[in-house]
């Protein structure tokens, strides 16, 4: 992980500070500006020493003005661009034409952040040198003692603590020796930010898909990495997500994702970039012509933002995928990406989850899915779109020209009565595959009607229902629907209270029919009854491969009756979550037991984490996990 220059400088006392002083010595040469991974900049010196007045030991001098001295070697402070070639030896006259092709505020913002002060000791060196360079070494020397006086009275003093009456450190200490005047701590600090970016550099120029997520580089970082970019020929997948980046970051980008054609996927989010930022790029991705894949989930982005994107998508025909979740997108935001909608025809997926678009922003976002023949996944989780909004939702999609094959209406305060127009819809689609109602509140009345909508459907594969206060009711007429269907794998009914009757009803029919392979029951209230019936369900059930039983108080007694069903030959589950269902030591023997007796289980991932085992149960269980590994070759994960 790259380091946080914030740390204060640490300096030496005073009195350690040795003073050579040769006609042949050089000033300190200015520390170069670089591109830390720190979004603030870090002063080297303070404003109060560059405001100090010197006041020389003996009688006045007649004033004069100093010799403008030039030296060999000493430079101006290196920006961002010069920073870059330094790293990689990049030269502005190897750069492919078209780099920097509106790149005026880059360059701006480059200059700005490459202007450094004049360190102190420089300036103090130029006071005292004319006075005693001439003398030479020997006579430097001697006077040694008066020197280090003189110094002392020429350098910036301690500024005295007010409440202690001490005096307090003033920073950094100089001295006149070559490096002396570098803080050690932030010296390494420096090198090793600089080492990770010319890494970071480097993999964006040679491998196909490069992870910088939570670096924190900043601002700076991205000016300096952003420029890769331009040459890159193999970097795919960018994640620059998590790395502190503002609006005034995203300026890096402009003149370098117009001339890119290799970048596919670019991942933003976690970035408060906000509205002014989704302006900037949207501007630049006008002429890209390689994204496809756009991320700006959690990044402030607003209505403001959500128009300059609609804009750019009128324009821009190569994204297919674009995530905008988590972000503060209104109505007005809704209807903005509605006429998107309506003149792009190349969006296939689109991520509105966690935003604000209410039961008007999806009757806006209606009426763009309605005249869209190319979007094929719709995702408006946690939007609070209520009954009215999913009416109009519903309707637009029903008669949709497209496929759409995935549809995410969860946590969005649909009751049952506004289940009547999601049932037409599962009815009449001819291409869904994947629906969400997780967490709004249909109620068993609810579940009825997407039973029956399913009995209709030939295409959902999985359907999450999961938080939706189903009852027994509601999964005896899911489980009737099961006989029939031969089309839905995966079934979720996570957080809903079906008791054990529930799953009493669900298990008799996934014995002989259905083909199940994914069963989500967490913390479904289940209890020992309903372990019973599913270790019973197990002993015929060919197509379960993965079953979720987590959170139902299942304890020593239920963890019993599931091992005595791991005795007998079960050759498709192959992961069962146990986790949170207060399983003591005598429910880890039996599984350990299980385990062991039946060599030729498929099971392959056991959790039971957040259980109540001692080091006896998890001895017991590790020992039969190492006992199938010898004897079968197999391995088994267990998680405590």
């Amino acid at each position: 992980m790259i380091q946080n220059l914030t740390s204060p400088l640490k300096t030496r006392p005073a009195s350690l500070i040795p003073i050579s002083i040769s006609s042949s010595s050089q000033p300190p040469r200015p520390m170069e500006s670089s591109l830390l991974l720190s979004s603030s900049r870090i002063l080297p010196f303070p404003s109060a020493h560059r405001r100090h007045a010197f006041t020389p030991l003996g009688p006045p001098l007649p004033p004069r003005p100093l010799p403008l001295v030039h030296r060999r070697g000493v430079s101006s402070p290196v920006g961002p661009r010069a920073a870059h070639e330094a790293f990689d030896g990049v030269h502005s006259q190897d750069r492919p034409p078209g780099v920097g092709r509106g790149g005026a505020r880059r360059r701006a913002y480059s200059e700005a952040q490459g202007e450094a002060a004049t360190p102190p000791a420089a300036a103090a060196a130029r006071a005292v040198a004319p006075y005693v360079v001439p003398a030479g070494v020997v006579l430097a020397l001697s006077f040694r003692t008066v020197l280090w006086k003189v110094v002392q009275n020429v350098l910036p003093g301690k500024p005295k603590d007010r409440n202690s009456g001490e005096s307090a450190p003033s920073g950094i200490m100089w001295s006149f020796d070559a490096g002396s005047n570098l803080a050690t701590s932030n010296l390494n600090a420096e090198k090793e930010s600089k080492k990770n970016l010319n890494k970071f550099y480097k993999e964006i120029r040679t491998l196909k898909s490069v992870n910088m997520a939570g670096r924190q580089f900043g601002d700076e970082g991205l000016f300096f990495l952003a420029e890769s970019l331009a040459y890159n020929k193999s970097a795919e997948e960018v994640d620059f997500s998590g790395n502190g980046i503002t609006s005034v970051g995203i300026e890096a980008f402009d003149g370098i994702l117009q001339i890119n054609t290799t970048l596919k996927t670019l991942n933003l989010s976690g970035n408060a970039i906000g509205d002014e930022g989704a302006k900037c790029l949207s501007d630049i991705l006008v002429e890209n012509v390689g994204i496809q894949k756009l991320l700006l989930n959690s990044t402030n982005i607003g209505d403001e933002g959500a128009r300059a994107i609609s804009n750019m998508l009128k324009k821009n025909k190569t994204i297919r995928i674009l995530q905008l979740s988590n972000n503060t997108i209104e109505y007005s935001g809704f209807a903005s990406m509605a006429e998107a909608l309506l003149e792009n025809n190349a969006i296939r997926s689109l991520y509105l989850n966690g935003n604000y678009g209410g039961p008007l922003g999806a009757s806006s976002l209606a009426r763009g899915i309605l005249g869209n023949k190319s979007l094929r996944e719709i995702h408006l989780h946690g939007n609070g779109i209520g009954n009215e909004g999913v009416r109009e939702l519903m309707s637009a999609l029903s008669a949709h020209r497209g496929k759409i094959t995935v549809v995410d209406i969860g946590n969005n305060n649909i009751s049952s009565e506004g289940l009547r127009p999601v049932a037409e819809f599962i009815k009449k689609t001819k291409s869904l595959l994947w629906f969400s109602l997780y967490m709004n509140d249909i109620s068993d009345e609810g579940a009825e009607k997407v039973a029956d909508a399913l009995k209709h459907n030939k295409t959902v594969s999985t359907i999450d229902l999961g938080g939706n206060n189903i009852h027994s009711k509601g999964v005896s007429a899911i489980a009737e629907t099961l006989k029939d269907n031969a089309v839905l794998t995966t079934l979720d009914l996570s957080y809903n209270p079906i008791g054990s009757d529930g799953v009493k009803a669900l298990c008799e029919v996934l014995k002989f029919h259905g083909k199940i392979q994914t069963l989500k029951l967490g913390w479904c209230q289940i209890g020992v009854p309903g372990a019973e019936c599913i270790a019973d369900c197990l002993k015929y059930n060919t197509t379960l491969s993965t079953l979720d039983l987590r959170a139902n108080g299942l304890g020593d007694d239920g963890a019993i009756c599931l091992a005595r069903s791991f005795k007998i030959i079960n050759e498709s589950l192959t992961s069962l979550d146990l986790g949170f269902n207060e399983i003591r030591d005598d429910g880890a023997f039996a599984l350990a037991q299980a385990l062991k007796a039946n060599e030729d289980l498929a099971v392959t991932s056991l959790n039971l984490a957040n259980n109540f085992f001692t080091k006896f149960g998890q001895v017991a269980l590790t020992e039969a996990r190492d006992h199938v590994l010898e004897m079968s070759e197999k391995e088994i994960d267990i998680y405590f």
